[in-house]
Formats: C-alpha cells, sequence, structure tokens
C-alpha cells in the first residue's frame, strides 16, 4: 500500500487514507461535517447511561436523609478533600452503599471517557488504604475499561475515526506489526503515555485488538499506576497539585516495567 491512498467508507462518510508503510498516514474526512452517530447508536448509549442512573438512584434510596449536595464530580483537589471528609463518616456504617456508589461512578466515567478518575484513585485510598484502594481502582478501571471497549465495538468506530485519525492510522499499523507478541505491546502502552488510555480503550476493538488480550494487559498494565495514585490519597493533604502524584522515582519505575514488558518484542522483531 506504499504510496497510495485507500478510500474507505465508513459509516456513511468517506475518509482517505494515505499509508507509506511505516505506519505513519492522514486521514482526511472528505464529507460534509455531521453527528458520527445514528439514531440507533445513540439509542444504545443512552441506554447503557440510563442504567448506570438507575443504579445511582437505587444506592441513594437506600442511604439515610441528610444534605448531598456535596456529591459531585471532583474537579480539583480542594473538591476531592470535601468530598472526602463528607464520605469518611458514611463508609463505616453504609459500607455497601459506598462501594457500590463509588463504583458505578467510576465505571460510568471510564465508559463514557469523563476525565476525572485520578480523583475517583485518589479518594479510593484515602478512604479504603493502600491494599483494598489499589483492587477497588484495578477492578473499576478494568471494568471501565472494558465497557468502554464493548461500547466501542457497538458504536465508537465513527467517534474514533472523528477524533483520533492519525492516532488510529498508528495504532492500527502497530498492532499489525506485533500480532505475535501483542500482549507486550499492549502492557507497554498501559504502563508508558505512549497513548492515551482513553484512546486505547476505544481504538482496540476498532483495530482488532482481541478483548482476552486487551483485558490482561488492562488488569496488569494498571496496577504500578494505580498503586502511585492510591498511596498517595492516604496523604491527601499534603498534595499541593496532581503534578506531585508522579515523582522522577515513580516516573523511571512504571517507565523500566513498561521498557520490560516491550523487550520480546523488540528481540522478536530484530531476530525475523
Amino acid at each position: 500500500m506504499e504510496g497510495r491512498e485507500v478510500e474507505k467508507k465508513q459509516e456513511g462518510q468517506f475518509f482517505n487514507v494515505d499509508c507509506n508503510g511505516n505506519g505513519n498516514g492522514r486521514v482526511v474526512n472528505n464529507s460534509s461535517p455531521k453527528f458520527p452517530l445514528t439514531f440507533w447508536e445513540m439509542v444504545v448509549a443512552s441506554g447503557v447511561v440510563l442504567s448506570f442512573v438507575a443504579g445511582l438512584i437505587c444506592v441513594y434510596l437506600t442511604m439515610p436523609a441528610s444534605d448531598y449536595s456535596f456529591l459531585k464530580l471532583p474537579r480539583s483537589l480542594e473538591d476531592l478533600q470535601i468530598l472526602r471528609d463528607h464520605l469518611e463518616s458514611y463508609t463505616s456504617d453504609y459500607t455497601i452503599q459506598v462501594l457500590v456508589g463509588y463504583c458505578m461512578v467510576y465505571i460510568f466515567m471510564q465508559t463514557f471517557m469523563i476525565p476525572g478518575t485520578v480523583f475517583m484513585s485518589l479518594l479510593a485510598g484515602s478512604l479504603f488504604g493502600v491494599f483494598k484502594g489499589v483492587a477497588l481502582v484495578v477492578f473499576n478501571a478494568t471494568a471501565g475499561a472494558s465497557s468502554c471497549y464493548f461500547l466501542s465495538k457497538l458504536i465508537g468506530r465513527p467517534l474514533v475515526f472523528t477524533l483520533w485519525p492519525d492516532k488510529l492510522i498508528f495504532f492500527q499499523a502497530q498492532v499489525a506489526k506485533r500480532k505475535t507478541r501483542l500482549l507486550n505491546y499492549m502492557l507497554f502502552l498501559r504502563v508508558t503515555p505512549t497513548l492515551p488510555n482513553t484512546f486505547i480503550n476505544v481504538a482496540s476493538p476498532i483495530v482488532d485488538v482481541p478483548y482476552h488480550i486487551f483485558f490482561l494487559a488492562t488488569f496488569i498494565g494498571l496496577i504500578p499506576a494505580a498503586y502511585v495514585t492510591v498511596r498517595a490519597g492516604i496523604a491527601l493533604g499534603e498534595l499541593q497539585s496532581i503534578g506531585d502524584l508522579y515523582d522522577f522515582h515513580s516516573i523511571a519505575t512504571m517507565f523500566l516495567i513498561g521498557v520490560v514488558t516491550v523487550t520480546p518484542t523488540l528481540i522478536s522483531k530484530n531476530r525475523s
């Protein structure tokens, strides 16, 4: 496909994909601007949203009568500290409700690519400690990524082509070159900031990454970052900014883990 353009038709939209054989390419949308989801795709997405809302309403109805104006998605460390201070009083007496509510919010945010899960990970450490917090974050992050994977498989293709056409071409080329060592490559992506996790969740089913590989890479690869964030949540009051989470030691450790996971892929490529 070197030096030629391949015209693709995707969900009623046409794209020119300029492939030059090295994984780089450019996707140009030749159609007029239009909303990327069809009516039935919107129905599916809306159904998922409503199921989350129904679950949260059930949790709310089983909690004692009180002022819950503090309940909102945290957007800053100050918001998070206020949320933590209020939830601490409920965690011991209403552990199940707090856990269910926390899980549903986290998975919802992951499913629909809502930023701010780092604050939820900090909250887990602050409320539940390191061991339980890491287990909770890894479970929710994996469940949310899986939910996003399957939702994207149903309705995400036009969104990926619209939002990340260049990244998609790169990702597809890299996956195609590493079919025999794909788990190592996916682990490398999860541990290092090579590609955003949100993009990986949405694009993986589009480029035919098998779910079992996606699941294992997500479950294992997110543990280092989850540990760093949850541990920081225990000393939430000492954090001045989100940047304090990732000191040189933490970044170096995660990068080293990423290099180790991708090394078998590089060795196999050099021998072939």
